[in-house]
This record gives C-alpha cells, sequence and structure tokens, in this order.
C-alpha cells in the first residue's frame, strides 16, 4: 500500500517501485542478522560480547556493521560509559521497538512452520 511522502522528497512510499528509498529499509530489516540483533534486543540493553554470544554464528566484524546500520537508521542507540576498559550498551529506540514486533512475529512463523518448509523441500522434484 502506497503512503503519501511526508518528507516530500518524493511523490510516495511504495515497496515495490524501484528508486523508493523503503526498499533500502525493507532490505536492511529482511537482513537474517538485522532481524535477529532487534529480537536478542527486545529484553533490554545488552553489550556487544553478550549480543555476540546470543546470535551464534555471527562474526564480530559482521555483528559491528550490523549494529552500526541500525544505529544510523535509528533502530538502535548504543551508550557508551566513561570506564576501564569502555563499557558500551545496545538498545533498542521506539523505532526498533515498534519494528521488533513484526519480525518477532515472522520470526515465530519461521519456528512454527519449518517442519513444513522441509517437508514440502524434500518432497519437491529437484531440478537437473
Amino acid at each position: 500500500m502506497a503512503m503519501a511522502c511526508s518528507t516530500g522528497r518524493h511523490a510516495q512510499h511504495d515497496v515495490y517501485a524501484a528508486l523508493c528509498p523503503c526498499r533500502d529499509v525493507l532490505d536492511m530489516l529482511a537482513n537474517k542478522w538485522a532481524a535477529l540483533a532487534i529480537g536478542a534486543l527486545e529484553d533490554g540493553p545488552q553489550r556487544f560480547g553478550v549480543l555476540r554470544r546470543r546470535l551464534q554464528g555471527i562474526s564480530p566484524k559482521v555483528l559491528t556493521s550490523t549494529l552500526r546500520r541500525l544505529e544510523q537508521n535509528g533502530f538502535v542507540e548504543r551508550t557508551v560509559y566513561p570506564a576501564v576498559p569502555l563499557h558500551v550498551e545496545y538498545e533498542l529506540t521506539e523505532l526498533g521497538s515498534g519494528v521488533s514486533v513484526p519480525l518477532g512475529q515472522l520470526r515465530a512463523w519461521v519456528e512454527n512452520h519449518l517442519d513444513g518448509i522441509r517437508a514440502a523441500d524434500a518432497d519437491a522434484p529437484s531440478c537437473g
């Protein structure tokens, strides 16, 4: 559903339009690490090491990049506490909390339907 653009940068927001900036946001949020990082932050502020352990399989470089991108787009806030060593926490902003609801529903849907998806894939004819 297209919505009028409140910034005046273009006529309307439409993720189906090739040049709409909505696509960049959708691309970022559809990324598995971004969706999982947002989910991991739903319970409150987390330190980098805690997030890294929670998001099994993510490299420090990818986690850093993901958190920076979420911060730049207003979904995550980074707070540095002056201590030795530095203490840094990440938490969801109001925008991040808002998007965590549909992303949480998507994560739950995947977990609840995985067996059916795998069964359908196993039954599908192979190519080649």
